[in-house]
């Protein structure tokens, strides 16, 4: 078993048994046919992951990795807001005709700021940083930008990334507001390992811990059935993740520069829903 796989047993186990639903309740998510989708859920769950022993992705579940990892490219390193500048579909529910979805998420990065040191966005400034000044306790970024919010098709959920180094091993907090625990869970944990092992290699530092703070972790009611069944599959032994050691610049990364090595795993066996 993976450690990935034993946290996220242990979080839908404790969800579904001890979670609170908010069933009869006014909610803003829908369905495609326009039902409301409910969840249960749990208040504040927060997970670590010590990234120097396992790559933390599950087995019990099949995850995408490639299209995690191009989702985070184009994030932190595209820092787009534009659909076309993916590869996937995963966002095509929140985009616009022209495909943006507005001043979120890579928008909110790329935006340069004055500092002493001269003019940096959010990614550069850690870039800085953690080679300049990797000691330093002020080393994060934050998207959930209050004055844009209105200008945004979706506010952002994965919303903070906060950097900490213990002399050479770097460490992160990764803070989530919400979490659809059977969508999103899981790829969002291998896509900030991802990042700070990119980070971490750029840096010249080790990587360490990862801990993701999650506010309201929740399943969703028509993704349950799917959830029992993972609970039971087959459970393997991590994957060892490789990348391209050759790349020493932060901008130069792409998605064929990220191998899993002996990932075993089992399909979903169905397409989840997602609730808009």
């Amino acid at each position: 078993m993976s450690y990935a796989d034993k946290i996220f047993i242990q979080n839908i186990t404790d969800i579904l048994q001890n979670g609170f639903w908010d069933t009869g309740m006014d909610v803003r998510p829908k369905w495609e046919d326009g039902t409301p989708a409910h969840t249960v859920k749990k208040f504040g769950i927060v997970n670590r992951y010590d990234l120097s022993k396992e790559f933390p992705i599950l087995t019990i579940r099949k995850i995408n990795y490639k299209a995690a990892i191009d989702e985070i490219l184009w994030i932190w390193q595209k820092k787009s807001n534009n659909v076309k500048d993916l590869n996937s579909r995963i966002w095509d529910s929140w985009a616009d005709e022209n495909g943006s979805i507005g001043k979120a998420y890579g928008y909110q990065l790329a935006q340069k700021h004055q500092y002493k040191e001269g003019k940096f966005d959010q990614v550069d400034r850690v870039l800085y940083d953690l080679k300049n000044n990797p000691q330093s306790r002020r080393i994060l970024t934050n998207i959930y930008n209050f004055s844009d919010l209105n200008q945004m098709n979706l506010y952002p959920c994965a919303y903070s990334m906060t950097f900490n180094t213990s002399g050479d091993t770097l460490n992160g907090i990764l803070n989530q507001r919400s979490n659809d625990m059977a969508v999103a869970n899981n790829w969002n944990v291998v896509q900030y390992a991802v990042l700070m092992h990119m980070f971490a290699q750029v840096s010249n530092l080790k990587v360490g811990e990862l801990v993701h703070v999650i506010s309201d972790a929740h399943v969703y009611d028509r993704h349950i059935p799917y959830m029992e069944k993972v609970l039971n599959n087959p459970q393997y032994d991590a994957p060892k993740l490789i990348i391209n050691k050759d790349v020493t610049n932060f901008y130069d990364f792409k998605v064929e520069d990220f191998e899993l090595v002996n990932y075993n795993s089992t399909p979903l066996g169905g397409r989840l829903p997602v609730a808009i």
